[in-house]
């Protein structure tokens, strides 16, 4: 590892100091550090610094100090061999397992190459139809089909592997990886997926038939979700950072993407951990 890239929340003094403080030690170790220009601008550091999205292109390894957001605005653009380390600067986050107290530790492993990594699927989303320039948006979380306030029910035409599904009238569509599974999918009712299956979700939000319940299938086939809806506000939401108005005959296209997303992994904290921690669930 010669460059590690940096993004801090930027909202948060504390972790744009932890962020400060991670750095100096870094460069007095001899390590180069790469930021994305928003923290770069809030430290006031003038070294080298890119754009979020190419921050994982000029780097080794990737430290994230923040939460789950902090961790999605950077790993949806990462290469797949670029290992995301994700610090957890408040309550416990699925994604941003690292303490604070445990960073230090984990850190020299870490700069050892003492460490697991898991990789976790990402979708590839596009919108095709009339005007659409076919750009595809990586998500590591979930592409979410929503309705404006004011907007009525969507009928959405739902196709999967080439074979037609059924069309749900509801106030929209999560599509969840089971990495977005304990996200905006478990608050719409949805199932939680172990992190590193094969398997993507299809959970309707407020369905108008309570028979239209969630659908969890294999990752490899494409799904194609068309807007029957005509005259309304639609936007496609991704990991619920980005977003863009859809419409009456555009076709929301999703495959597995061939670009997993490497998150490092610590031993003392399982997966079960983190869900019975979140969750409050008991202790047994």
């Amino acid at each position: 590892m010669q460059t590690i890239g940096i993004s801090a929340k930027t909202t948060s003094e504390d972790a744009l100091a932890f962020a400060a403080r991670v750095t100096a030690d870094l460069r007095g170790r001899g390590y180069n550090v790469c930021f994305d220009y928003g923290t770069a601008d809030r430290l006031g550091d003038r070294g080298k610094c890119v754009a979020k999205s190419d921050l994982g292109k000029h780097s080794e390894l990737l430290i994230t100090f923040g939460g789950d957001g902090t961790l999605l605005s950077v790993a949806r653009h990462a290469p797949k061999d670029v290992p995301i380390l994700g610090v957890n600067m408040g309550t416990l986050g699925f994604l941003t397992e690292v303490r604070v107290e445990d960073f230090p530790e984990v850190m020299e492993r870490v700069l050892a190459g003492d460490f697991e990594s898991e990789k976790r699927v990402t979708f590839d989303v596009e919108v095709r139809g009339p005007g659409r320039d076919h750009r595809k948006y990586r998500v590591l979380n979930d592409a979410t089909i929503n309705k404006s306030a004011l907007a009525r029910i969507i009928e959405m035409r739902v196709t999967v592997g080439g074979q037609f599904v059924s069309s749900f009238r509801a106030d929209g569509l999560i599509i969840a990886t089971p990495t977005g599974s304990t996200a905006y999918n478990l608050s719409a009712g949805g199932p939680i997926i172990y992190a590193t299956m094969g398997a993507v979700v299809l959970t309707p939000i407020c369905p108008h038939m309570l028979s239209n319940r969630p659908i969890v299938l294999p990752d490899d086939l494409e799904i194609e979700i068309g807007i029957a809806t005509p005259n309304q506000e639609i936007f496609l939401t991704l990991d619920g950072q980005e977003g863009l108005p859809i419409a009456q005959n555009d076709k929301v296209c999703i495959n597995r993407s061939p670009n997993p997303v490497t998150l490092v992994r610590t031993s003392k904290t399982s997966y079960f951990d983190v869900l019975r921690t979140k969750l409050k669930w008991g202790e047994g």
